[in-house]
């Protein structure tokens, strides 16, 4: 287990190029091989979300202000959306890369998850409305994994829900790949939303044995599971445990 000392108000995680990035004093900070680098708006508020998926186009998050801002990998900003100047208003409550000039956004006002193409201002609805509070939202170019109050739930970008089941008390969701991991009362469970053609369909979250350390902020990247327990970056090689 490696440990890495960090004083951060938030842990976001590494980039696929083992980059740093963490949130101080609501400065988005991003420190490694390739230099220090510091983005910044105070006027937006404060940060809600940060999805490092590519390092080349990385995606802030302003809830308070319904805003997205696009920063490069030295984190210049390259442009910015504000949802609330749209032709067709629009109030969300997350925005997380989806790929090819997309974001996977959850419109409020509709209590829908969407595709939004933010190159032709198109918006492709992936869900039926929500019933209870989104919690947790987890995503990548494939999949949008949705955490509420009352289900779990796994998507594909062509608005198709691939799997769902009780949300147990979950209070957050991470992911990588086809693998999502849930937290719940400081423990780790791996949950497999995405069942093979031979699979049951039945989904039995499987807990993980972690040393006892407290867990602010997590991320799963390329098999390695970083835990930020307010003081260090713990690392763990995560092997899926058998079903």
């Amino acid at each position: 287990m490696a440990t890495i000392p960090l004083q951060a108000d938030r842990f976001v995680g590494f980039d696929g190029y083992k980059q740093l990035y963490f949130i101080k004093d609501n400065i988005l900070h991003k420190q490694g091989s390739e230099g220090v680098y510091v983005f910044s708006d105070f006027q937006l508020g404060k940060i809600s979300s940060v999805d490092i998926i590519n390092p080349l186009k990385v995606v802030i998050f302003y809830e308070t202000v319904n805003t997205v801002v696009f920063v490069d990998n030295r984190l210049n900003e390259i442009e910015r959306i504000n949802f609330n100047n749209l032709p067709q208003f629009v109030t969300i409550s997350t925005a997380t890369n989806a790929g090819n000039n997309r974001l996977w956004i959850f419109n409020v006002d509709t209590q829908q998850l969407e595709l939004y193409d933010y190159r032709s201002s198109r918006k492709t609805i992936v869900s039926q409305p929500f019933s209870g509070k989104l919690l947790s939202q987890a995503s990548n170019f494939n999949y949008c994994f949705m955490l509420t109050e009352r289900k779990l739930r796994a998507f594909n970008v062509y608005g198709s829900i691939l799997s769902e089941m009780e949300a147990m008390d979950f209070d957050k969701i991470i992911q990588q790949n086809e693998n999502v991991l849930a937290l719940k009362d400081n423990a780790l469970y791996m949950v497999q939303m995405l069942p093979g053609e031979n699979s049951e369909k039945t989904i039995h979250p499987i807990k993980i044995t972690l040393p006892e350390n407290p867990i602010k902020d997590l991320q799963l990247s390329q098999d390695l599971l970083y835990i930020y327990d307010g003081i260090n970056i713990l690392t763990f090689s995560l092997t899926p445990p058998k079903q």
